[in-house]
């Protein structure tokens, strides 16, 4: 026990130096934007963070399982393949349209525990990273699965998790991006003072590469068990004793009863008119309410292809700037509405998007308060899967386990990375209540018309918002293609308001909007990954983003 808790204080000293290098990794391995095939199909497709779990939905899909069956299955596979963003020991958000078009959300966010440190969000670094084992929130991932399955699926629970099952226990070549990640020099104390080691290191403590086999023995026993049994054993059963005991040996507080007493949330979408489409937005204290926001706001300033061309193009790029500095004055007001008072349908409302419409002008700036901000923390992370089945229907999820690795505590006995969910509370609130969802940024949505269907989500954390939004606006108005859409580099505005470009950024116009006023960020960390699929006139597009090595897979 007293071993355990000095590894924890280990941790916590280490994990802030160690992680920005950790993230500085991601920038180096930068991988090429060119998509591999141009992503057509006619019948269904997966767009996942790798090919191989593109691969897996779309097997599932081929068995005649259905577009939930598909994302689940995938998302099970990712945890395997990017375990540095998600897993069973984090939560979920599913965006999900049935056959006769209905928009369901079903929310399997991490929740604060019954238990918690009194004074936690006095121990909110200054950085965006929080480790150790009092950030771990109720984990949601798996009765998430279990209530989108029971819901929406066709094919079996256990045929979902047996492709995953052998990967972990079986091996498989390990991923570059990954394997980039974890062997960069920065990552040396994290390895020295974590139990990373016993994944992902050889039995001479040198770290697996490329050309390594990755194997996931206890996590692929924790898999088949939950395959055999179900959800009930991750909550109630063997699993659960298991991972409570590893986590109490680490130091935390979670119990078996936040477990057992954790409960999925289910809502309509919200939907947003968006023009000729309908946006379906997962409500607070999910991110799509914001990114509506910017989107309502932009949409009114009628962009065009021609918006790309000459003076135009810094113009546009301003007010998607000015649009962004609003969303971020917005952010303090969204929190759990179970827990809330503040109510934030208005940010959805047309009319009050022309009104701070009408607050940007092309030729300046201005200070955060006129904006309404208080300067918040930016964080990293998180997964996304989006599928079109052959019937119509389809899903747009997006799964985390917060930052990188989640809050550094590996469960021994369950094979489970843990997440650091309670972090996102720092900068957005001054409390939290016990059974709370913490804010988010993340947004799977559903975009839908008489002629297209555009499913679409994102990864990245803060980074998320800035990444649909200039996607979706990119293709749906500034006459890009899906492809090009996703792969335009971006324009992030810190939670204090300063501007950052994505490397390949027009320089032109970064020095023409620096000159308007804006203040350069100091932000490298471009870690936005967008997956998206359309389907219009029976044709399917589907892009996996290519910043991750990401590839779709279909039929």
């Amino acid at each position: 026990m007293a071993k355990s808790k000095s590894r924890c204080r280990c941790l916590l000293c280490f994990g802030l130096l160690c992680a920005v290098g950790v993230v500085a990794v991601c920038c180096i391995v930068y991988f090429s934007r060119e998509q591999p095939s141009d992503g057509t199909f006619k019948s269904a497709a997966v767009a996942a963070d790798s090919e191989l779990c593109s691969n897996i939905g779309r097997d599932m899909l081929k068995k005649g399982g259905s577009a939930a069956d598909a994302a689940i299955a995938a998302l099970i596979c990712t945890s395997l393949v990017n375990p540095q963003s998600m897993g069973l020991g984090g939560g979920s958000i599913f965006t999900i349209m049935d056959k006769a078009g209905k928009v369901t959300v079903i929310s399997s966010r991490e929740t604060v525990p019954n238990s918690f440190k009194a004074d936690l969000l006095k121990g909110c670094s200054p950085g965006p990273f929080h480790h150790g084992p009092q950030w771990i929130g109720v984990p949601g991932e798996l009765r998430g699965y279990q209530e989108v399955h029971r819901r929406y699926g066709k094919l079996q629970w256990a045929e979902l998790f047996k492709p995953s099952i052998r990967l972990a226990r079986e091996g498989f070549r390990m991923p570059p991006y990954l394997a980039h990640f974890i062997n960069h020099k920065e990552m040396d104390l994290l390895f020295k003072f974590s139990t990373l080691c016993e994944v992902f290191c050889h039995k001479n403590k040198t770290r697996l590469n490329v050309q390594d086999t990755l194997r996931y023995p206890k996590l692929a026993e924790t898999m088949e068990t939950i395959a055999k049994q179900g959800a009930d054993a991750f909550y109630t059963g063997t699993v659960a004793n298991d991972l409570i005991q590893d986590i109490r040996e680490a130091g935390g507080s979670l119990t078996l009863e936040d477990l057992k007493s954790f409960q999925v949330r289910e809502s309509e979408a919200w939907a947003v008119p968006m023009g000729e489409y309908t946006m379906h937005i997962p409500p607070p204290p999910a991110g799509g309410a914001i990114l509506s926001f910017i989107l309502n706001i932009m949409r009114g300033f009628h962009l065009s292809p021609d918006s790309l061309s000459g003076k135009e193009k810094i113009h546009t790029f301003q007010r998607f700037i000015e649009a962004f500095k609003f969303g971020n004055g917005q952010k303090k007001n969204i929190r759990d509405p179970k827990f809330s008072s503040v109510k934030v349908p208005y940010l959805i409302r047309e009319d009050f998007a022309a009104k701070v419409r009408g607050l940007i002008r092309n030729d300046i700036t201005h200070n955060a308060s006129y904006y309404n901000v208080t300067p918040s923390q930016d964080r990293m992370g998180t997964t996304h899967v989006s599928v079109i089945a052959e019937d119509g229907t389809a899903v747009s999820v997006t799964s985390t386990i917060n930052q990188m690795f989640g809050s550094l505590i590996y469960s021994r006995k369950t094979g489970i990375f843990l997440n650091n969910e309670l972090g996102d509370f720092c900068g957005r609130a001054e409390s939290i209540t016990a059974g709370e969802q913490p804010p988010s940024s993340m947004a799977p949505v559903i975009l839908h018309s008489e002629k297209k269907t555009l499913v679409i989500g994102g990864s990245g954390g803060s980074l998320i918002t800035s990444a649909m939004a200039l996607s979706i606006a990119n293709h749906l108005w500034l006459g890009m293609s899906l492809q090009d859409a996703i792969a335009s580099p971006i324009v992030f505005v810190l939670g204090n308001n300063d501007v950052c470009f994505e490397n390949g950024s027009d320089q032109a116009v970064k020095e023409a909007l620096l000159s308007l006023g804006h203040k350069k960020g100091n932000w490298n960390y471009f870690l936005n990954v967008v997956n998206a699929v359309s389907k219009e006139r029976g044709s399917i597009q589907a892009v996996s983003d290519a910043r991750k090595g990401g590839k779709v897979s279909g039929y």
